[in-house]
């Protein structure tokens, strides 16, 4: 037995030598890839340095600064506890997604399941979701004030900020869950078709689950842009440090947490270690949103 694995040891490094000496001639027949494979390599590197740099950076200084008070009930000058803005950061995430998710999924569903090829207004909603992402979020929050705090009389209230956040984030659900439903092959939809089962069974049963993963990237980057968002939610949930007792009070998220903490000049340590609860969030979010991704996609 070990001899044999010996030989398939020796294959494989006589394989690896001969793509890499393939290669070699390959690089020197065309100076320019060689070129562009270092230009990859080192932009490859670099992103993963900073990104490295960063986690290293908001760590070493925010560790050390957490401590039980920071994650008191009640706010006040003394402990400025980040459980209210932790607790707010959950409801308007939650609340944002209720809206956003359904409207975004099933506007998709109908651009690309229903509305007919080459329909102009299957265009004109594209290039009008595509240019809305691209928006700057205080535009978003200028809206959101004009619409809920000043036209409906409002002012500044959780249910507001999560409304203006779905209608963010609405975009990005919309164009990702599109595109996964488009990479979803023809071929499941005619099988469907073909054993009897109508559109609308077709689309719930055979087409969406299929889609799944790629709906989640995009409900993912959605959930990114709500917990990191702090221009939209200035305008529209404000930024009183506590938690409200009903939806149309205001109230502030980590991401607006940490910002107050930031420029009042006083809690400067306090704000790392807020990021690093904030980083964790994220991470978690993501984790948990990858993990189900997977089961889906092997079911």
């Amino acid at each position: 037995m070990e001899a044999v694995a010996e030989e398939k040891n020796t294959e494989i490094v006589g394989i690896n030598r001969q793509t890499f000496r393939q290669r070699m001639m390959s690089y020197r027949k065309s100076p320019l890839s060689l070129l562009l494979l270092v230009l990859v390599s080192l932009s490859a590197f670099l992103t993963v340095m900073a990104l490295f740099f960063l986690l290293f950076y908001i760590l070493v200084h925010g560790i050390p600064y957490l401590t039980p008070d920071l994650f008191a009930w009640e706010y006040n000058s003394e402990n400025v506890s980040m459980m209210p803005a932790i607790v707010n950061t959950i409801v308007m995430t939650c609340l944002s997604l209720l809206v956003a998710v359904p409207l975004g999924i099933f506007a998709a569903i109908y651009l690309v399941e229903y509305a007919r090829r080459g329909n102009r207004l299957v265009q004109i909603v594209r290039v009008t979701a595509e240019t809305l992402t691209g928006i700057p979020s205080i535009v978003y929050g200028l809206f959101g004030f004009l619409l809920f705090a000043v036209t409906l009389g409002w002012s500044y209230t959780i249910i507001g900020g999560a409304l203006t956040l779905a209608i963010m984030i609405l975009p990005v659900i919309m164009r990702t869950t599109e595109e996964a439903l488009k990479a979803v092959p023809d071929s499941y939809r005619e099988g469907s078709f073909g054993l009897g089962a109508g559109r609308l069974r077709t689309v719930f049963v055979i087409v969406l689950p299929s889609a799944v993963p790629g709906i989640l990237a995009g409900i993912i980057l959605g959930i990114g842009r709500i917990v990191g968002e702090t221009a939209a939610l200035m305008y529209t949930a404000g930024t009183v440090a506590g938690i409200p007792s009903n939806l149309f009070g205001s109230g502030r998220t980590l991401a607006v947490h940490m910002y107050v903490l930031t420029n009042e000049g006083l809690y400067t340590n306090q704000s790392y270690a807020t990021a690093v609860v904030l980083l964790i969030v994220v991470v978690m979010i993501n984790a948990v949103s990858g993990f189900i991704a997977k089961k889906v996609a092997a079911k």
